[in-house]
C-alpha cells in the first residue's frame, strides 16, 4: 500500500480516473476531433492543389543543395543568437529574482517592476526600440545585438519569475533552519535555497529557450540573417511562399520538439517529475 501511495502522482490527487461513461464521450471526441482534423487537412491540400503551389516549380528548390547550403547559414545564426539570449537571459533573470526577494525594499520594488515591465512587453515593441530609438540616440549596434538583446530582456522577465517559483518551493523551514544555526541569509540563500531551487526548474528553463527560438523568428526587422530571414529571400527569388515557409515551419518544430524532450531528458535525470 505504502509503495502504490508513494508512486501516486500530483494528477493522480488531483484527477479521478474516469468511469465507462466518461471513456466512451473521450473516445467519441476524439474520432470527430481527429475526422475534423483530417478534413480541414485535405480541404487545405485541395486548395493549394487548385492554386498551383503544389507544382513542382515551387518545389524543386529543395532539391539543391545550394538552397540546404543557404538555410543552414540562417539556422546557424539562429542558434547563435537563441544561445547567446539564452544565457544572457538566465543571468539577467536570476540577478532580477535575486533583487526582488532583497530585503533591500527599494531594492525589491526596481526588480518588481523591472521584471513586469520586461514580461509585459512584446519582444518585437523592444526589437523596434532598440532598430529605431537606439540609433537615434548616437549608439550604432550591429544587427546582431539589435536582435539578441531586446529577446534577452523579454525572457529574463520570464525567467526571474520562474526563478522564483523555484525558491518560493523551497520548504521555507530550511531557511529557518539555516538562519538558527548562524547562517547569514545570503549563505543561506547560495548555498540551501538557491541549489535546490535551480533543480526545481531546470525542465522549465530548458523548455523556456522554445520560446527564445521562436522569437529569433522576429530577425527580418533588423534584417538579421537567420533562418526565417534567409527563408524570406528564398520565397522573395522563387516566389514559394507555402512550399518555403511550410519547410521552415517543419525546421522549427523539429528544434523546439528536440528542446521539450531534452527538458524532459533531464527532469528525469534529475529526479524532477513532470505532469503530463
Amino acid at each position: 500500500m505504502a509503495k502504490t501511495q508513494s508512486a501516486m502522482t500530483m494528477r493522480d490527487a488531483l484527477y479521478e480516473a474516469p468511469g465507462p461513461k466518461t471513456r466512451r464521450k473521450m473516445v467519441v471526441g476524439t474520432v470527430i476531433s481527429l475526422a475534423a482534423v483530417v478534413a480541414l487537412l485535405a480541404f487545405v491540400v485541395y486548395r493549394f492543389w487548385v492554386t498551383g503551389q503544389l507544382s513542382s516549380r515551387y518545389w524543386e528548390l529543395f532539391s539543391w543543395r545550394t538552397t540546404w547550403v543557404y538555410l543552414g547559414r540562417g539556422l546557424v545564426g539562429t542558434f547563435q543568437v537563441a544561445l547567446t539570449a539564452g544565457v544572457i537571459s538566465l543571468v539577467l533573470g536570476m540577478l532580477l529574482m535575486l533583487g526582488r526577494i532583497s530585503h533591500v525594499r527599494p531594492l525589491s520594488v526596481l526588480c518588481a517592476i523591472l521584471t513586469n515591465f520586461f514580461r509585459g512587453v512584446p519582444s518585437l515593441l523592444f526589437i523596434y526600440g532598440f532598430f529605431f530609438v537606439v540609433p537615434s540616440l548616437g549608439f550604432n549596434m550591429d544587427s546582431f545585438w539589435m536582435l539578441t538583446i531586446p529577446i534577452s530582456l523579454a525572457a529574463s522577465g520570464v525567467l526571474a519569475e520562474v526563478f522564483r517559483a523555484g525558491v518560493n518551493a523551497v520548504p521555507r523551514g530550511q531557511t529557518e533552519a539555516g538562519l538558527s544555526i548562524g547562517l547569514s541569509r545570503w549563505k543561506v540563500k547560495t548555498k540551501i535555497v538557491l541549489p535546490q531551487a535551480i533543480r526545481f526548474v531546470i525542465p522549465s528553463l530548458i523548455s523556456q529557450l522554445v520560446v527564445v527560438v521562436k522569437d529569433t523568428a522576429l530577425a527580418y526587422v533588423v534584417t538579421f540573417p537567420d533562418l526565417m530571414q534567409n527563408a524570406q529571400v528564398l520565397r522573395t527569388n522563387y516566389d514559394a511562399l507555402v512550399s518555403t515557409y511550410l519547410v521552415v515551419a517543419v525546421i522549427y518544430i523539429l528544434i523546439n520538439y528536440l528542446i521539450n524532450k531534452a527538458s524532459v531528458y533531464v527532469s528525469h535525470r534529475m529526479g524532477v517529475k513532470i505532469i503530463r
